[in-house]
C-alpha cells in the first residue's frame, strides 16, 4: 500500500492554502473523522463567509513517533487562526468525536431565531 505524504501543517502552507479558497475566512475548525484504514484522524478546514461553505486546509492522521492528532491539529489550526485573525474551533480535541457540534452549529443557536 502507497502512504500519502502528511499535509504540511506550517503557518506558510497552511496561511496559503486558506487564501486559495474561494471566500473570506470566517473561523478555522478542527473536527474528527475517521475509517477502517486510518483509524481516527483530524480534519482542519476554513469556515467560509458563503452559506455553508467550507474549505479543506489539512488532514492530520496518527503517527507513532509523535504526538495525538488532536494535539498537532489544535496547534496548527490555533496559529493559523490567529494569523487570520478569526476564532478557532475544536470541540472536542482530546476525544475522538465525530458527532461533536460544528462552528456553523454554534453560531447559529448563539444568534438565536
Amino acid at each position: 500500500m502507497q502512504r500519502t505524504p502528511p499535509d504540511p501543517l506550517d503557518l506558510p502552507s497552511l496561511a496559503a492554502r486558506a487564501a486559495a479558497l474561494p471566500g473570506r475566512v470566517t473561523a478555522v475548525e478542527a473536527l474528527w473523522d475517521g475509517d477502517t484504514v486510518h483509524d481516527w484522524f483530524v480534519l482542519l478546514v476554513a469556515v467560509l463567509d458563503a452559506l455553508d461553505g467550507e474549505g479543506h486546509l489539512a488532514t492530520v492522521y496518527h503517527r507513532s513517533d509523535g504526538p495525538p492528532p488532536g494535539v498537532v491539529a489544535a496547534e496548527a489550526g490555533r496559529a493559523l487562526a490567529d494569523h487570520l485573525r478569526v476564532p478557532f474551533h475544536f470541540a472536542s480535541p482530546d476525544v475522538p468525536d465525530d458527532d461533536a457540534p460544528r462552528w456553523r452549529t454554534i453560531r447559529r443557536l448563539e444568534e438565536g431565531p
